[in-house]
């Protein structure tokens, strides 16, 4: 793994440094008493290292690793001279500073975050090793007397015996290597986990937020759906009552029944989709934006003709093929875009324009049709949908996957004309 620029397991807390000086204690005892026990055993004979020597020796290996932590690359360097110095030195000792020059390469390979450093120090230290190595065994080979075969071994005992020590010191600096370097690459996982995690809870929250935003337009949108058509038609025909009140007061009180009708039916819906948004279901973060809160379908797009023809508008409604049931949320997107596209008819066409309503049933889906002969591009209406109707038709439409072609005629008047999918 290469050098990690943006992230160091370095400088770590204080219960990391205590353990490491903890640790410097409990390596030092064990050195006094290994080397106690190697002295008592006369391990070098009347070349033993002196006493103050032999102490000064242990603190010199014992006493780095409280740092290893805060500066691996000293601590290894500074413990790999000891070591070399407890060996020249003679001090009675050959087990636990084994321990001692181990843990520090280990240390350099484990938390050192600039790769290249970790590696240059260990292969510096790993290499006076071995150059000291091979320089001890040189001058026991000098040694006429040690190279001759006096057994019949295959091999002779000096060359065996260096194969030995070779080979014991590749799998020593080897293993220190390698466990240095998979602790590393462990903690990169870790780090890269947590990160990973921080990052999805993080996106969680960005979610959520969203969802409460779609949601909200939903709202939005539903409340455009209901509130506007019914509205715009009670507008429609209150204005007309107040026109022929004086002359002709029985079409004065049919405008009227049909505001009330209206104002009935949109506190009916309102109280509907109010309910169903208390719901617990309502409130998952699943929903699509095509799951209305009321459950309009195809078989209701007969009354939107009919309450534009009595507003005013002629209006005819023509069903084209074979009528089959389609997808709730399918019958539900088609209402709400015939919908739409009649209450512009009342708020923008003129009150002359003619109407006309058309539902095809076609082989893969089915497609509604809403075109007037009114103002058309002159009025309020553009083809680019920037009125919150429009956003909301083709939201609905996207949400299913169909198409819509929103725009006035080349004829005059108006067309909203939508493809949905049924398969």
């Amino acid at each position: 793994m290469g050098m990690t620029a943006e992230w160091s397991r370095l400088p770590v807390g204080r219960q990391e440094y205590r353990r490491d000086a903890l640790l410097a204690v409990a390596v030092g005892g064990g050195l006094t008493v290994t080397t106690f026990l190697y002295g008592s055993t006369g391990t070098y004979g009347d070349d033993q290292a002196a006493w103050w020597v032999s102490a000064l020796m242990i603190v010199a290996n014992a006493a780095p690793l409280a740092f290893r932590r805060r500066f691996p690359m000293t601590v290894a360097v500074l413990v790999a001279l000891a070591f070399a110095a407890t060996q020249i030195l003679r001090v009675p000792e050959v087990f636990l500073v084994n321990f001692t020059l181990f843990l520090a390469l280990y240390t350099v390979g484990a938390w050192c975050s600039d790769r290249v450093r970790a590696e240059a120090v260990r292969w510096v230290i790993i290499g006076g090793m071995f150059a000291w190595l091979f320089i001890a065994i040189s001058f026991g080979w000098a040694s006429p007397t040690r190279l001759p075969n006096e057994s019949d071994s295959l091999l002779p005992p000096a060359i065996a015996f260096a194969l030995l020590n070779i080979l014991i010191n590749v799998l020593y600096f080897g293993a220190a290597w390698y466990a240095g370097n998979r602790a590393w690459a462990s903690a990169v996982a870790r780090h890269e986990l947590a990160e990973r995690t921080a990052e999805l809870a993080a996106e969680r929250e960005r979610s959520a937020a969203q969802a409460v935003t779609i949601e909200r337009v939903r709202i939005a949108r539903e409340l455009h759906d209901v509130v506007a058509h019914h509205v715009s038609l009670m507008g429609v025909q209150a204005g007309a009552a107040r026109r022929v009140i004086d002359r002709d007061p029985a079409q004065a009180t049919a405008s009227l029944g049909v505001v009330e009708d209206s104002a009935r039916t949109a506190v009916e819906e309102l109280r509907r989709m109010l309910g169903t948004l208390r719901s617990d279901d309502d409130a998952d973060p699943r929903r699509t934006a095509t799951d209305a809160p009321s459950t309009e379908g195809i078989a209701r797009i007969a009354e939107l003709a009919e309450s534009a023809r009595a507003a005013g508008h002629p209006t005819e409604y023509v069903v084209v093929g074979d009528e089959r049931p389609v997808p709730p949320t399918v019958a539900t997107v088609a209402f709400r875009i015939v919908q739409e596209a009649v209450t512009n008819i009342l708020k923008h066409a003129g009150p002359a324009a003619r109407a006309d309503v058309r539902l095809r049933y076609l082989d893969d889906g089915v497609e509604v049709e809403v075109a007037d002969d009114g103002l058309g591009a002159r009025s309020a209406r553009s083809a680019a949908g920037s009125g919150l109707g429009h956003v909301g038709m083709r939201e609905r439409i996207a949400a299913v996957d169909g198409r819509i072609e929103i725009g006035p005629r080349a004829r005059g008047g108006y067309l909203v004309r939508a493809w949905l999918p049924t398969t």
